[in-house]
């Protein structure tokens, strides 16, 4: 299973295959501790709750949480973690554009959130708590830091990824300002997301419309990232 998506909004992916009682205690508590300490921070705000009294309500120690997540901002926000897993794999898979391996991990994420949405027993409160999730993070100035960090790597690790693709440095220009212009897509995502959300009728139009937002901002950089090739040396 892959890590937190979207903390207590992340959609309840299948268990393992194969999967040993210690792996699956741990996940567990993984899961419990970003469920619990988001649904505290949504109640009472970021700064107003201590990673104790998050040890506290879930009957572990501080020093565990701190073994889980390194750091506070971490449990609620690991969805970097994942995009960054698949910026990796994704990006250097030579049969995709680098616009569309983008616009894949893109779908995936939003297929996730819709998917959550859809499986919760009142749609209108599941709404009502993605938006305050996503409040909860604005109103956040060391959540918007965090988050500000996690998008420096990831547009360093796409740099390195597309520079394998183009035998280029991760440092030159090209690669640089091509992985900026990529994870340019996800804010694109997140804003078409809140915008749409309560708009729409089913979650299955939901993801349709951000997904053409999404790709309306693709079809800016895809000219220019199909001119981004191997480039000759002097």
């Amino acid at each position: 299973m892959r890590t937190v998506d979207w903390t207590a909004l992340r959609p309840r992916d299948e268990e393992p295959a194969v999967e040993g009682l210690r792996e699956r205690k741990k996940r567990l508590l993984r899961r419990q501790l970003s469920d619990t300490a988001t649904e505290m921070f949504m109640e009472r705000g970021f700064d107003a709750v201590r990673v104790a009294e998050i040890a506290e309500a879930c009957g572990v120690s501080e020093k565990t949480v701190f073994n889980y997540f390194p750091t506070k901002e971490s449990l609620v926000l690991d969805l970097g973690e994942a995009t960054l897993n698949s910026l990796r794999t994704t990006l250097t898979d030579p049969d995709l554009s680098p616009v569309d391996a983008a616009l894949k991990i893109l779908s995936t994420e939003l297929a996730n959130i819709t998917s959550w949405l859809s499986s919760q027993n009142d749609p209108t409160e599941a709404k009502a708590m993605l938006l305050r999730f996503g409040m909860l993070i604005r109103s956040t100035p060391s959540l918007r830091a965090y988050q500000r960090d996690t998008a420096d790597q990831q547009v360093a690790v796409a740099s390195q990824a597309l520079a394998q693709r183009t035998e280029m440095s991760p440092d030159d220009p090209e690669p640089q300002i091509a992985a900026t212009a990529l994870l340019a897509l996800w804010p694109i995502q997140f804003r078409a997301l809140r915008k749409h959300l309560n708009c729409t009728r089913t979650f299955e139009e939901l993801h349709d419309v951000v997904s053409a937002d999404v790709q309306r901002a693709a079809q800016l950089i895809d000219t220019g990232l199909h001119s981004l090739a191997p480039r000759q040396r002097s």
